[in-house]
């Protein structure tokens, strides 16, 4: 298996502290927006996004006068989250409490869960009530939007909701901001999906105070969790004959079986279930009061396997069995097909092991978040995909080929979730003297204004940008070496995508934010900002943008580090304190500071996967790989031929020769496609000449 990506972590215990009203760090920062009617709040699996939703709600009823909450889940066993909990004991003001007849997270028709939601939303008296989506959605139908004014709506897992007409969800949010009072809080560990459908109207979504809390501050700031990868195995064959080589039964794993319909499946899910759990031991029996299954280990020892594939009357015994663990020697597997995601929590688990490629981003970082909770013995943290290797006989290589690249893609957006934070700030909001905090990028708007709304953008919505960024085509096609230049993607795709999501910006905020969009991704695909401090010793330290003009010597009273000094530029004003930090590109670490845009735009921010697939694979599955990529290149565009035309020239001055289309070389290739492409759209101009 091939790790694609670990990351360490401090282990600094900041992330579960609780403060005097026993509120942990992220559920303090969404509580100091509780007077806001609209608020997106978006932090990662085991965060605690439903207790910081039960002190929004309790502040809301006890302290603004609404007269109810209803929190709507995606699913009944998420509904567990928002049991009565008393919170009274560490501090608050008051505990959460849900009348049984108001917990609609129970097995039962949707009939008679509606009366009861129309039966709620009447009562005076009762206050707080807990049901699906499903269930809102079709008691919304019965009602009128101003039957929730006043009332707090709380949707979880809000990736759930699009603008797709067909989402009723989403209308229902339209609905509800349009004809009502109603106050709402989406709470969600993946603001983005897998369609790339948008999940509100802009109009709407410029309606919500958005609370941020990273991924990387959940983990950097846990107790005992110090490490978490990422990887891959490419398998030949059937799955099921692969799984001895990643499956360690010693682990506390989730399983996530490919469903039966796709290329993966191999067998039934029956069947599945029965060769995991002959690689995890012999089966000795299944308890008939919990559904739950002993099976012995090669060494003799024995572990608990829950298996939630089995959809028939032993499931709801073994989702209860699940509800009520309270130790780590209660389970130690689970093995699922479209269970055991969103919500499950299961602290001890160790290792995600999913089987096939998985086209939905969200759905990948929501399984990765069933590994990646704190508990006391648990080190690391495993996620691995199981993916077919493509095979050049095969007919459905060129799928294969695709899903492999999606599923690495998948990887880049985690390498953008999981880095630390980084923030931007305009020099003209620096007080004189003040310090900067560490992860922060100072904006030198003093020549060049940057609008608010721009800040805005880059400090809430980049990594939405680069989710945007990331699923397209061309990024996939660029991992495995030729294909697209990274000048395209940076300056054609990037402006599109936020052209397209925000439409009312002028074209120089187009420009700042593609700026700033790209040097986030630079950091986090570099290993993040470094102190001077933190630099290792004979770091070779650039101080400008390029060397011109510079000489690297070093320079004993910096550590021995090797530094470019060019003609050092004159400090703005309110010049901000703190140390230098820098940004490592390629063996070298620049001032990021006096990084310019013209060196990010030649870098590749993509390119280390390229790197890692081309160690985990064969040189013949690469070129196979490449091939496909090859013939299904996408279509040239006017911007990739102007970006293309001076290398072209380039090539055709240093070998004298026009580049192939039959080279073996990918670029040459390309440039090859761009000469074609140019020749054609002048034939087609000269054309348009004649006959006008």
């Amino acid at each position: 298996m091939v790790d694609l990506l670990k990351v360490e972590y401090a282990q600094t215990g900041k992330s579960a502290n609780l403060n005097e009203m026993g509120m942990r760090e992220m559920q303090a920062r969404a509580f100091a927006s509780r007077t806001s009617q609209y608020l997106l709040l978006k932090a990662p699996p085991a965060s605690g996004k439903s207790r910081a939703l039960m002190f929004l709600g309790l502040d809301k009823l006890v302290n603004q006068g609404l007269r109810k909450v209803i929190v709507a889940v995606p699913e009944m066993s998420i509904g567990a989250s928002f049991r009565d909990t008393a919170l009274t004991e560490y501090g608050f003001f008051a505990d959460w409490s849900v009348l049984p007849s108001n917990n609609l997270c129970l097995p039962g028709g949707e009939g008679s869960k509606v009366e009861s939601f129309r039966r709620f939303m009447q009562a005076p008296d009762e206050q707080v009530l807990v049901c699906t989506h499903a269930t809102l959605r079709f008691a919304f139908e019965k009602l009128i939007p101003a039957d929730f004014n006043n009332t707090l709506v709380a949707i979880d897992e809000f990736h759930h909701v699009s603008v797709d007409g067909d989402n009723r969800l989403g209308a229902l949010i339209d609905s509800l901001m349009k004809q009502s009072s109603a106050h709402i809080v989406a709470m969600t560990g993946s603001y983005f999906r897998g369609d790339t459908v948008p999940i509100l109207l802009p109009d709407d979504e410029a309606q919500f105070d958005k609370v941020t809390y990273t991924y990387y501050e959940q983990l950097n700031g846990y107790r005992h969790l110090k490490s978490l990868g990422i990887g891959y195995h490419f398998y030949q064959g059937r799955y099921i004959d692969a799984l001895k080589d990643v499956l360690d039964s010693r682990q506390k794993t989730i399983i996530h079986i490919p469903n039966v319909n796709s290329g993966e499946a191999a067998v039934g899910k029956h069947e599945a279930v029965d060769h995991i759990l002959d690689v995890m031991g012999t089966v000795l029996q299944q308890d008939p009061s919990t559904g739950i299954f002993t099976v012995k280990r090669l060494d003799g020892s024995l572990m608990k396997v829950a298996n939630l594939v089995d959809d028939g009357p032993t499931r709801s015994l073994v989702v209860e069995y699940l509800r009520n663990i309270t130790k780590a020697d209660d389970l130690d597997a689970v093995i699922a097909l479209g269970m055991a995601k969103e919500g499950f929590d299961w602290p001890w688990c160790e290792h995600v092991l999913t089987i096939g490629y998985r086209s939905s981003m969200t759905e990948v970082v929501q399984i990765i978040g069933r590994a990646t909770r704190d508990s006391e013995g648990k080190a690391h943290a495993q996620f691995t995909n199981l993916i077919a290797q493509p095979d050049a006989e095969d007919e459905d290589v060129k799928v294969s080929v695709n899903n492999m690249l999606k599923a690495i893609t998948l990887s880049l957006l985690m390498e953008q979730v999981l880095a630390p934070t980084v923030t931007f700030k305009p020099r003209s909001q620096m007080k004189e003297g003040e310090r900067v905090e560490p992860g922060t990028i100072i904006i030198n708007d003093v020549t060049a204004p940057v609008s608010e709304k721009v800040i805005k953008i880059l400090n809430g919505d980049s990594d939405d940008i680069i989710a945007t960024l990331i699923q397209k085509p061309e990024v996939g096609k660029s991992l495995v070496g030729g294909g697209v230049q990274p000048e395209v993607i940076n300056e054609s795709e990037l402006p599109k995508i936020i052209e397209t999501k925000y439409p009312d910006l002028t074209p120089e905020e187009v420009e700042q934010v593609r700026e700033g969009v790209l040097t986030k991704v630079l950091i986090s695909t570099s290993g993040g900002l470094f102190d001077e401090a933190d630099l290792p010793p004979g770091a070779v330290i650039i101080e400008g943008g390029n060397t011109a003009g510079g000489t690297c010597y070093p320079l004993e009273e910096s550590g021995g580090h090797y530094i470019t000094q060019p003609t050092a530029p004159p400090q703005p004003p309110n010049a901000p304190e703190g140390s230098r930090q820098f940004v490592k590109m390629g063996d070298k670490f620049i001032n990021i500071e006096h990084l310019t845009i013209d060196l990010i735009d030649q870098v590749n921010p993509f390119h280390g996967a390229y790197e890692i697939l081309s160690k985990s694979v064969t040189p013949a599955m690469l070129k196979t790989i490449q091939g496909v990529v090859a013939a299904g290149r996408i279509n040239m565009t006017d911007e990739e031929a102007v970006i293309l035309w001076p290398r072209i020239v380039a090539f055709r001055q240093e070998k004298g020769r026009e580049p192939s289309l039959t080279s073996n070389d990918p670029i040459e290739v390309r440039y090859a496609e761009g000469l074609e492409y140019i020749k054609k759209r002048k034939r087609e101009k000269l054309q348009q000449q004649q006959t006008a």
